[in-house]
């Protein structure tokens, strides 16, 4: 299914399909990507493992988790992260920190609250982080042409939300929440972190 971004049921159609375990191309405020929702305590679609697929990418390299709200950060992670980071979300920032899963293990996962509207209306209406990556093969280049992401993609997914071509948009800028409280640059991107880049 195609819908276009600029319909005014466009957020809660795709809130819906990503409640209900179901792959959908989101527009974000860098570039297209494939979006599922977070498996939860009450669900398990395995969405990442869906993408992953689709993409031809090993299942070990994790994906990027949207949140609706800079302040939902709090609820995965009990690491301080340091006030200039959070002053640049929501936007293009991705944020990895410590996490907790099932018994205990401490991993790292990285987040991102966009700064595009309409995106944390979705998460929002999805009631869990969303998983997000870019839209291409594994080892491809990002397509952000909308008609060759719906030949490429369109019969491997859900719904495509078409907001036009994303051309020369960059990637989001990637830090890490070090365990002694430091944070160092993973991806020179979108925003610039004075002192890391």
């Amino acid at each position: 299914m195609i819908c276009r971004k600029s319909d005014s049921e466009s957020a809660s159609i795709a809130a819906d399909y990503i409640r209900r375990g179901k792959i959908v191309i989101l527009p974000t405020d860098t570039v297209y990507g494939f979006s599922g929702i977070v498996d939860g305590r009450h669900y398990s679609f395995h969405t990442d493992k869906k993408i992953c697929d689709i993409k031809g990418r090993a299942e070990s390299k994790p994906f990027i988790q949207l949140l609706a709200s800079p302040k939902d950060l709090k609820k995965y992670t009990r690491d301080v992260v340091p006030d200039e980071l959070l002053a640049k979300w929501p936007g293009p920032l991705t944020i990895i920190v410590h996490t907790f899963e099932k018994g205990g293990q401490i991993v790292t996962t990285a987040f991102r609250c966009p700064g595009d509207e309409w995106l944390q209306s979705v998460i929002a209406k999805c009631g869990a982080p969303v998983y997000s990556t870019s839209v291409n093969l594994s080892g491809e280049p990002i397509i952000n042409n909308v008609a060759d992401i719906k030949s490429v993609f369109g019969s491997k997914v859900d719904l495509i939300i078409d907001d036009g071509d994303k051309k020369n948009n960059v990637p989001s800028t990637i830090v890490s929440v070090n365990e002694d409280g430091t944070v160092s640059l993973i991806r020179d991107g979108a925003v610039k972190i004075d002192g890391l880049n």
